[in-house]
C-alpha cells in the first residue's frame, strides 16, 4: 500500500505587495501554489498511491471567486478517474468560519467532521482513517482526546492539524503532545499546520511534511510532500519529494574585512551560483544577507539601491536557473568608530555625535506618535505582507535611524578622504 500526505497548500494564497519589487515574477510566483498542487496530482497518478491526505489549509481563507474551488475539483476529478481517494481535514485558514463559498466536493473527496472526531475505513486496504477538522480559526484545545483508540484489525492513521507543542513562527492551534498522539495507538499521524517538514517520531510514526509550496523568505528550501510505503501492516518507508515550482533561499554573505564594492560582489556572486544550482531549474527567489565587521558597511547603507540593483544584475548573468533577488539586508558592522574617536575637532565631534544618536523609548514613543497619521494613510498592500512596511514599529524607526547615520557618516568621512587626497 502507498500513499501520499500533504498539508499546507494555501491554494491561490495572497502574495501582496510584490509589485513593489523591480522585476517581480508576479505571475510565477502568484500561480505557484496552483502551479504545485498539480504536481502533488501528477505524483499521485504516477505513483499510482491507494489515496491522499491533507492534513488541513488547503486553502488560504475565503476565496475571492469559485475559480479556486473549481480548480480544486478539477485536480481532484483527475484523481477520481485513476481511483484514488483523498481524505481532508479542514486546518485554521480554511475552517467553517474562514470559508463562506462553498463547491461540493467530488465524490472520491472526504472531508472529515468540525464537530467532533470522524473514523473512515478503506475496508478493501485495511486503513481505517481518523480526523477532525476546525470550525473556527482558533482552536485551542486538544482534538485528540476525543480521537477513538485505533482499530487493532486495521493499519491506523490520525488525521490532525495542530501545533502540537509549539513550533517556532506557529500560531499554537490544537496543541497536543507526542504521549497523546501515543496513546491513540495509530500506526501514522499526518499532520499539518507547521510549514516546515519534521518527522516528529517514528515509533510510531509523526510527520510534519511542511508546505507545498514557499510563499516568502522565511518559507525557504525545497518544499512537497510525503509518500509514505506500508508493507505487512507496518510503515516501510517514508521519502519527502520536492513539489514547489519557486524555491526560496536566505543566503548570507560574509563580507569581513571587505573595503571595496568589487570585494562585496565577489562574494556575493559564488553565494548565488551555489543556491541557483540547489534549486534544480526552478524558479529561485533569493533573499541576501550582507553580514560581518568591514570598512565599507557605511558605504552599503549609503549606497543601498545601487547595491541592490548590482545584485539582481549579478543574479541575471550566472546563467544558472531563473534567479531573483527578492532583498537586500545590509546587517554589518563597521570598523569606523575604532579609527576617529580621538579627533578633537568640529568634523571629531560631528562624527561621535552622529555614532551616539540613539532612540530611547521616551523618543521612541513620542516618534511612533508623530508618524502613526501618516501610517494609516499608506496603502494597506504597504503595511501587510512579509515585507511590510510601518514606520510606526519600534524596530523598523530604529533601522531608519541606523540607515540615516551611516549615510551622515558615509559622506562626512568621504569629503574629508576627499580633501586628504587633493580631490576638488
Amino acid at each position: 500500500m502507498k500513499f501520499i500526505h500533504a498539508a499546507d497548500v494555501h491554494l491561490d494564497s495572497p502574495l501582496r505587495g510584490l509589485e513593489r519589487y523591480e522585476g517581480a515574477p508576479v505571475e510565477d510566483l502568484r500561480g505557484a501554489t496552483r502551479r504545485a498542487f498539480e504536481n502533488l496530482a501528477d505524483l499521485a497518478l504516477s505513483e499510482a498511491v491507494d489515496f491522499v491526505l491533507l492534513a488541513g489549509d488547503l486553502y488560504d481563507g475565503d476565496w475571492k471567486d469559485y475559480n479556486t474551488g473549481l480548480f480544486f475539483s478539477r485536480q481532484m476529478a483527475r484523481l477520481r478517474e485513476a481511483g484514488i481517494q483523498v481524505l481532508a481535514i479542514a486546518g485554521n485558514h480554511d475552517a467553517a468560519s474562514q470559508i463562506t463559498r462553498v463547491l461540493r466536493p467530488p465524490e472520491n473527496v472526504r472531508v472529515f467532521s468540525t464537530r467532533t472526531p470522524e473514523t473512515h475505513r478503506l475496508e478493501s486496504l485495511g486503513v481505517a482513517v481518523h480526523g477532525q477538522g476546525f470550525a473556527t480559526r482558533a482552536v485551542t484545545e486538544d482534538l485528540t482526546l476525543a480521537y477513538p483508540l485505533a482499530d487493532p484489525n486495521l493499519f491506523n492513521i490520525g488525521l490532525l492539524h495542530t501545533s502540537l507543542d509549539g513550533r517556532p513562527g506557529h500560531e499554537p492551534y490544537a496543541p497536543s503532545s507526542l504521549d497523546r498522539l501515543r496513546s491513540r495507538g495509530y500506526h501514522y499521524w499526518a499532520l499539518g499546520h507547521v510549514h516546515q517538514r519534521e518527522v516528529v517520531a517514528r515509533e510510531p510514526w509523526v510527520v510534519f511534511p511542511g508546505n507545498l509550496q514557499g510563499r516568502h523568505a522565511r518559507e525557504s528550501g525545497a518544499k512537497g510532500c510525503t509518500l509514505v510505503q506500508v508493507e505487512d501492516g507496518r510503515v516501510s518507508g517514508i521519502e519527502h519529494l520536492a513539489l514547489d515550482v519557486v524555491r526560496w533561499a536566505v543566503c548570507p554573505v560574509d563580507l569581513t574585512e571587505a573595503v571595496t564594492l568589487d570585494e562585496v560582489y565577489d562574494r556575493v556572486e559564488p553565494v548565488l551560483r551555489a543556491a541557483a544550482r540547489a534549486a534544480d531549474g526552478r524558479l529561485l527567489a533569493v533573499r541576501i544577507r550582507l553580514t560581518g565587521l568591514c570598512a565599507i558597511h557605511d558605504r552599503l547603507h549609503a549606497g543601498f539601491d545601487q547595491i541592490v540593483n548590482d545584485c539582481r544584475a549579478l543574479a541575471g548573468g550566472i546563467g544558472i536557473g531563473e534567479p531573483w533577488v527578492e532583498k537586500v539586508l545590509i546587517e554589518t558592522r563597521g570598523t569606523r568608530a575604532e579609527t576617529t574617536p580621538d579627533r578633537h575637532d568640529a568634523v571629531g565631534e560631528l562624527l561621535r555625535s552622529i555614532r551616539e544618536l540613539r532612540l530611547d523609548a521616551p523618543r521612541l514613543a513620542a516618534l511612533t506618535e508623530e508618524v502613526a497619521e501618516l501610517g494609516a494613510k499608506l496603502p494597506f498592500d504597504l503595511r501587510t505582507g512579509d515585507d511590510a512596511f510601518d514606520p510606526t514599529q519600534a524596530d523598523y524607526l530604529q533601522g531608519c535611524l541606523e540607515d540615516v547615520k551611516s549615510l551622515l557618516l558615509d559622506r562626512l568621512l568621504g569629503q574629508e578622504a576627499e580633501r586628504e587626497n587633493g580631490t576638488p
